[in-house]
């Protein structure tokens, strides 16, 4: 199919502090992935690391620090950060397999919250790269498609233990008789199965809960954590356009969303292998593995049930797939109070502090993030990132109306933005909205301000520890030195939240392709700004900042293709706005709005040099099966 395409034509003479603040955080990140990549990795890509992996935890580790590498470069990132995240994945994936953590290229066994951080890095390699990829991401989808793998029971629509992967179903918790965790963890959440017996003043390694009957409880069946296989699936559903993996991801999910109607729309955590849920708590609907009780419960649960959710509703084209996920959220707020922080039995404290800064000690909503025997606990506020995730895909009133109920019960400001980072390499969900919502103004260059603040912090760090030779229990010092940041450019490019951290796929109201090169991202020299994302009147800014050469940028409507762009009004001039060169100053340029009717999933936008543009773009929602396909790829 032909792409439609304008021209921009309205000049860019003040180059808009946003726009430039964009390019320089590319060019910061640019410098910080190429020094990281010199200080921490090994010629073939891998990480260097001289120990032994001594439980089944820690491969995950490995694969984050490099999990949004490949995401910097669909959003325009340098030409060799593709091939360069490629080289770090095969790298580690050949080290993962000599420390005896992989088998064909994929996890030998272990949960979906961790493997789900790990696999972020394959789906935006397979994103950037569909042809070179496929394949893998067929084969490792396949894993939970045929039974034959040993992780799913087709007949009870249930993988068939918490730990799984090439080896299929692994069975218990860890490979010793005692869970392997610090004592500090015991102390900061807690201990699961708390209702066998009492703790007393029994070691860790002598507790009965932590031996033969989280092995017996907790090692087998379906847990709620594995809702983020449904990432796995639809990627190769995406890569692929087979039926087949749609079909797992309605079934699958499924099953979940009718468990959670059954038990008043809570999902439960936990189902025996023959299909009820509670078989091995006791008739429990909580206390499975990273489940309500332990350790994190909603912080875990929440990010695997709306993964789950929005790839059943996006393969399906069935948006009632977001209820499993919305009544959840639901019945949570239900049970929310107002309280300082600060006065919480949180078991995340130190995250809440950089997030909420001084509000600590102000009266907001917090909710309970665990539930046990004694009922719900752990309060907290809420994760934004998960309504937050709901209403970009549905952009529907009522999934604004529950951040709006959130945001009226916040007692601290939603326009506030913190230079700090969290783990998913996320948090400003709320000054975000606020944005979209038309009342926090100053919220792109604050926020490209604050991602300078991080990546340079990142950067001062790697230094500081450059030369380490770590021993296994601090190998979380990868990511935590990363110092590639991108929520601020997906949410200001893209119009788009950052991923779910624990197993999403990207989300997008528009991204880019630089139609000259035909490759993903924006092209040099061009900056962007979502600034409204309503489907009818999605608004984005263009800008060119160099002043000698043209660049002409396709934006797509979508992350993946699925909606159209029906029209675009956009701004104007014809007028000879330079003046003649005997003049003392430029003539003001006259701005009209044109319109082009476009009812395509792309649009060429040409970009003179010095120029700018601001679209008003009309989609029409998943109207088109999602894919990764790119402009140029033969229909």
């Amino acid at each position: 199919m032909t792409t439609p395409r304008l021209t921009a034509t309205v000049p860019c003479l003040r180059p808009p502090g946003w726009a430039l603040a964009q390019r320089s955080l590319f060019r910061l990140l640019d410098a910080g992935w190429r020094r990281f990549a010199a200080v921490y990795t090994e010629p073939d890509g891998s990480l260097r690391y001289s120990g032994e992996l001594t439980t089944r935890d820690g491969a995950d580790d490995f694969f984050e620090p490099f999990f949004n590498w490949p995401q910097l470069y669909l959003l325009g990132g340098a030409d060799d950060l593709l091939d360069q995240s490629a080289k770090h994945w095969h790298g580690l994936s050949a080290q993962m397999t000599r420390l005896g953590m992989f088998r064909d290229e994929f996890e030998i066994g272990y949960d979906w919250f961790h493997q789900g951080e790990s696999l972020l890095f394959t789906y935006f390699l397979t994103m950037a790269d569909p042809a070179a990829w496929r394949d893998r991401a067929a084969r490792f989808a396949d894993l939970y498609l045929d039974p034959a793998a040993g992780n799913y029971d087709p007949e009870h629509r249930i993988i068939k233990a918490p730990h799984n992967g090439s080896g299929g179903a692994r069975d218990g918790v860890s490979d010793t008789p005692y869970y392997p965790w610090l004592q500090r963890e015991a102390d900061q959440y807690g201990y699961p199965l708390d209702w066998i017996s009492p703790s007393a003043a029994l070691p860790l390694d002598a507790d009965p809960r932590l031996g033969p009957e989280m092995q017996k409880r907790l090692g087998r069946g379906d847990a709620a954590g594995n809702l983020s296989v449904a990432g796995l699936v639809l990627n190769a559903y995406l890569a692929t356009g087979e039926e087949r993996f749609k079909t797992w991801l309605i079934g699958y999910v499924g099953a979940w969303r009718d468990r959670a109607a059954a038990n008043s729309g809570l999902v439960p955590d936990n189902v025996a292998l023959d299909g009820t849920v509670g078989g091995y708590l006791d008739g429990r609907w909580y206390g499975g593995h990273y489940g309500w009780t332990w350790p994190h419960g909603l912080y875990s649960i929440g990010q695997a049930t709306v993964v789950g959710a929005i790839c059943a509703a996006l393969a399906a084209d069935d948006e009632s797939y977001l209820d499993l996920a919305r009544n959840l959220l639901d019945r949570v707020l239900d049970q929310g109070r107002t309280m300082r922080f600060r006065d919480s039995d949180s078991s995340i404290k130190a995250r809440w502090h950089a997030h909420l800064g001084e509000a600590v000690d102000a009266e907001t909503l917090l909710v309970p993030y665990r539930h046990s025997d004694k009922g719900w606990f752990d309060w907290n506020p809420v994760q934004t990132s998960v309504p937050m995730a709901i209403w970009h895909f549905s952009a529907s009133d009522q999934d604004a109306a529950r951040l709006d109920r959130i945001r009226a019960a916040s007692g601290y400001d939603w326009s506030i933005v913190r230079p700090f980072r969290d783990k998913e390499e996320a948090g400003h969900e709320e000054p975000w909205y606020a944005y979209l919502r038309g009342d926090n103004p100053g919220y792109p260059l604050a926020i490209l301000e604050a991602a300078h603040v991080q990546a340079r912090r990142r950067l001062a760090l790697l230094e500081e520890n450059a030369g380490r030779d770590l021993p296994e229990e601090d190998i979380h010092l990868w990511q935590n030195v990363n110092p590639v940041v991108t929520e601020a450019l997906a949410q200001l490019t893209w119009g788009g939240p950052q991923v779910v951290y624990n197993g999403g796929l990207a989300q997008a109201r528009v991204r880019y392709f630089d139609a000259d090169r035909q490759r993903p991202g924006l092209p040099e020299d061009v900056a962007a700004l979502v600034s409204a994302i309503d489907p009818h009147a999605t608004v984005l800014t263009l800008v060119n900042l160099s002043a000698v050469e043209q660049r002409v940028v396709t934006v797509q409507a979508g992350a993946f293709g699925e909606h159209d762009i029906v029209s675009v009004a956009f701004d104007a001039t014809d007028t000879a706005w330079s003046g003649h060169d005997t003049g003392y100053t430029h003539v003001p340029p006259a701005v009209s709005l044109a319109h082009l009717n476009v009812d395509s999933p792309w649009l060429d936008v040409v970009l003179p040099a010095g120029t700018e543009v601001t679209l008003t773009l009309t989609l029409a929602m998943r109207v088109r099966q999602p894919s990764y396909r790119r402009p140029w790829d033969p229909a």
